[in-house]
């Protein structure tokens, strides 16, 4: 299932280039651009919208008065705000209100596709987790919100695993050596990454018998 993602930011440069992000992403699409609290309302009103990229500093409301709004009219769509606000206060605020990400301007692509993907990982647990959850499936949820470098396995990098994600999550089943060649890495080292995302439950396993019958190992990413 696709995530839709209404981009609110007043500057209109910076909206673009957010949508244009959200649409390199696999698995995201935009859903609109709203340049102010008011259109972010009409929009959130006209269809639906999975995930708010939401700027703090808009000409007619700010962005945590806007998201009480939102939740006043009934819309339960998660949100990453996405400012130049540095104030203690407002991340306080931001956490207490249910921001799942604050990312701060300026950032990279590579910074936004990661909390984004780490958002479609949530979503996809949560979707595979039935009607009720044990207390390890509650904390594996709250925790791919929140990994970090410093939780990856000894010798994976962010940046790699990020590239070896997007690449399961555009759809095919591929193996260690597929990976490894669109990646630019080794076989070992491609099968490690995919290994990290099985045993997280983010990808699946299964066996691929090919010539002389001899079967390989592919992963693909779990459905949702």
């Amino acid at each position: 299932m696709t995530v839709r993602v209404l981009v609110v930011e007043d500057e209109a440069i910076a909206a673009q280039a957010h949508a244009e992000y959200v649409g390199r992403v696999a698995g995201f699409e935009v859903a609109g651009i709203a340049r102010s609290g008011v259109d972010a309302l009409r929009l959130l009103a006209a269809g639906p919208v999975d995930l708010i990229l939401l700027d703090m500093r808009l000409p007619d409301v700010h962005g945590l008065e806007l998201l009480q709004r939102i939740r006043a009219d009934g819309h339960l769509c998660d949100v990453i705000a996405v400012t130049s606000a540095r104030d203690v206060e407002v991340v306080k605020r931001a956490v207490a209100q249910g921001v799942v990400h604050y990312v701060l301007k300026p950032f990279t692509f590579a910074g936004l596709r990661a909390k984004l993907e780490q958002y479609a990982a949530y979503r996809s647990r949560l979707s595979a987790s039935g009607t009720e959850v044990v207390q390890g499936e509650v904390d594996q949820l709250f925790g791919l919100l929140r990994t970090t470098t410093a939780d990856l396995p000894k010798g994976l990098s962010a940046d790699t695993l990020q590239a070896v994600t997007s690449l399961l999550r555009e759809g095919a089943a591929l193996s260690a050596s597929e990976v490894a060649t669109s990646v630019g890495a080794s076989r070992v080292t491609a099968r490690r990454y995919l290994e990290h995302l099985a045993d997280t439950g983010l990808a699946d396993r299964q066996s691929r018998y090919g010539r002389g019958g001899r079967p390989e190992v592919e992963y693909h990413w779990r459905k949702r």
